[in-house]
């Protein structure tokens, strides 16, 4: 085998494997979030299809797929139909180049090849690319809120574009000590640069930035207490009101997914991506070993489902902001101190030449 061929196969391999976790993982989510929800409140949660009610999620896209597909009068049919699968589509793509765990060195008998965990492994600007995919994400919403030709869902789309405004820049800056740290923008960088243990992540070292960056992280994810494009007291749902069947199912599709990736974005900045809690040579495996790898990827995958759980704790423990609270936090609050806290890691770095 060639290595064109070689590299074609693996691409091909890797984008089929991620696109259907993303798939299974938005149901898990869906699921957890009823469970959580009714725990919560004191409920019992679904427990009527399958056992402990785990087949409800695929019980939910089955009623989706089966519901009428209805698209009113006044919309922009085309954009109506296009906003959903844009939305899903972004939420997908920044897949690409998160790292699941580092590498491994497998014996295809023409010699040993390096697997690498991810889609795009060796892309030098994997935190820009991150953030310009989850920042085109809002367009989705504000074409899915204009080509409803509804006023509800106009608010919503304007309300997303607004927020999207007001936290993008904390968020940005807050990540800025994180790469002033590494000094790259590679997130293998980062991650390898928090390796050797708990102590070196960045977590220790930009509480601040941590703090503003999961801020932000509700708002990009526009879940609760910042889903204000959506708020149903007030806007009866907001960009999504005029969907239904598949298409309202798309855009739910695409929250989980933002959701497991902003989960995986806090991980890898802040808790040390697939590195493992201790020093690996605590364990003896050499580097590039299979045993390794699954342990790095059962540790990132534990970090991702902390976060996860805790995304939708706060949904059903936290009310949710008034708009002009949302926009004062955003430009007030967060941004000043996100610009502090960057001067202040520049000039510690600068000091004792980290």
């Amino acid at each position: 085998m060639s290595e064109l061929q070689f590299v074609l196969l693996e691409t091909g391999i890797k984008a089929f494997v991620i696109v259907n976790i993303i798939l299974v993982l938005a149901s898990v989510e869906v699921y957890l979030e009823r469970k959580i929800s009714a725990w919560i409140q004191n409920r019992v949660g679904p427990n009527r299809v399958g056992p402990f009610g785990l087949l409800q999620p695929i019980a939910d896209v089955v009623k989706l797929f089966m519901k009428e597909d209805i698209v009113p009068d006044a919309a922009h049919k085309g954009f109506h139909r296009l906003a959903p699968l844009l939305s899903l589509a972004i939420a997908i793509a920044v897949y690409a180049v998160i790292p699941y765990s580092s590498y491994t060195n497998v014996d295809f008998g023409d010699g040993v090849r390096q697997i690498q965990w991810a889609l795009a492994p060796d892309i030098n600007i994997g935190v820009l690319f991150i953030l310009a995919m989850t920042s085109l994400g809002v367009y989705g919403i504000t074409l899915a809120g204009w080509s409803s030709n509804s006023k509800y869902s106009l608010l919503g789309g304007l309300r997303s574009a607004a927020q999207m405004i007001s936290y993008e820049l904390a968020m940005g800056l807050s990540l800025m000590g994180v790469i002033l740290i590494a000094g790259s923008l590679s997130i293998n960088e980062i991650i390898l640069n928090q390796g050797g243990g708990f102590w070196n992540w960045n977590i220790l070292y930009q509480p601040i930035g941590f703090f503003i960056f999961l801020t932000s992280a509700f708002a990009e994810t526009n879940r609760t207490p910042f889903d204000l494009p959506e708020a149903e007291p007030e806007l009866v749902g907001g960009f999504n009101t005029e969907y239904s069947g598949m298409k309202f199912g798309t855009f739910f599709l695409a929250e989980y997914a933002n959701m497991a990736t902003a989960s995986a974005f806090i991980s890898i900045m802040y808790f040390g991506g697939w590195q493992l809690p201790f020093d690996n040579s605590l364990l003896g495996l050499e580097d590039g070993s299979l045993l390794l790898s699954l342990l790095q990827f059962g540790a990132f995958a534990t970090k991702v489902g902390f976060w996860i759980i805790f995304f939708i704790w706060v949904r059903w423990s936290i009310p949710r902001f008034r708009y002009d609270q949302l926009m004062n936090l955003g430009w007030k609050i967060m941004l000043p101190i996100a610009i502090v806290n960057v001067i202040v890691t520049a000039i510690f770095i600068a000091i004792f030449d980290m």
